[in-house]
């Protein structure tokens, strides 16, 4: 059997064992695919049944040199989960990273933006353009539900509750959660849907897709970035962001203006409170207040 069967195997095992979703199993596969290249350019012929430690020791050095300390980090541990797929399948007795040691990389906090940033990207749209008011109201769902950007270009029409005043979001292993949702996204959400995303011919199969391009197809992860890259340029904000940076800014300034971290756990969709704590990014000035307000002897 060559590495590509045992690949497929894996994948399968990934999607239907662990119900992981379809860019978490491509991000698994991606590292070890980098381990077969390395294979390859070195003319090494060796089955992963096979592979030694000394083996997957030269692919790390040679990794360590291209990445930091962080990719790498992943990377190991991407590989780590393969061989112990391996194990668990009987086709090997031992994992060749176990005792190889993971980088430290620190705990990074995320970047955050003010809220005067926030207001000043999404005004920086341009509702003229055809595509205008559809970014407004995807920067408003980003930042006003702290919703992945996977989230995001996956929601349908049918998972809008305006009613209730909630959206259904299906996050990480196709897991299911309610995200409350404020009037002002609300609105131009509606304003999108009413009156934009009317005029696209919209294809077979997208019928229910909340967010299209302007061909009529589910936007692409990619495109978000774009755009956000784009509008930050736009305002010359010295900051490197993405969708996350969004997300980020929900949690923080909820926890800032008093939420609990387990609400803001649940409205994120974080499986363990520990995922939450490092999603927010709160400063001394803050601990203090916190202290002072809500400690008996503060």
């Amino acid at each position: 059997m060559n590495w590509s069967i045992f690949i497929r195997n894996y994948q399968s095992y990934l999607r239907i064992e662990r119900g992981l979703s379809k860019n978490t199993i491509d991000n698994y596969t991606f590292d070890i695919e980098r381990l077969c290249l390395f294979l390859e350019e070195n003319a090494i012929t060796v089955s992963p049944i096979k592979i030694s430690e000394e083996t997957i020791q030269q692919f790390i050095y040679s990794v360590s040199k291209e990445v930091n300390p962080r990719s790498q980090a992943r990377i190991i541990s991407g590989l780590k989960s393969f061989f112990s797929y391996l194990i668990f399948e009987d086709y090997r007795t031992n994992n060749p990273l176990e005792l190889i040691e993971t980088p430290k990389t620190g705990r990074k906090l995320p970047d955050t933006l003010s809220i005067d940033e926030i207001d000043s990207l999404i005004a920086a749209i341009d509702l003229d353009s055809n595509e205008g008011e559809r970014n407004r109201a995807m920067l408003e769902t980003l930042y006003g539900c702290g919703l992945r950007v996977s989230e995001l270009v996956s929601l349908k029409i049918s998972d809008l509750f305006f009613d209730e005043g909630f959206l259904k979001i299906t996050g990480k292993g196709h897991k299911q959660r309610f995200v409350p949702v404020g009037n002002l996204t609300q609105k131009y959400i509606q304003i999108y849907k009413d009156y934009k995303r009317t005029d696209l011919n919209i294809k077979k199969g997208h019928e229910d897709t909340l967010f299209l391009n302007r061909r009529g197809n589910q936007l692409s992860r990619a495109m978000i970035f774009t755009i956000i890259k784009d509008l930050a340029a736009k305002i010359e904000l010295n900051k490197s962001i993405s969708p996350h940076t969004l997300r980020h800014s929900f949690a923080t300034h909820l926890l800032e203006n008093g939420a609990d971290l387990r609400s803001i756990q649940l409205m994120l969709g974080h499986e363990s409170i520990t995922t939450t704590e490092i999603y927010v990014h709160l400063d001394r000035k803050f601990l203090r207040e916190v202290m002072n307000t809500f400690h008996p002897r503060g």
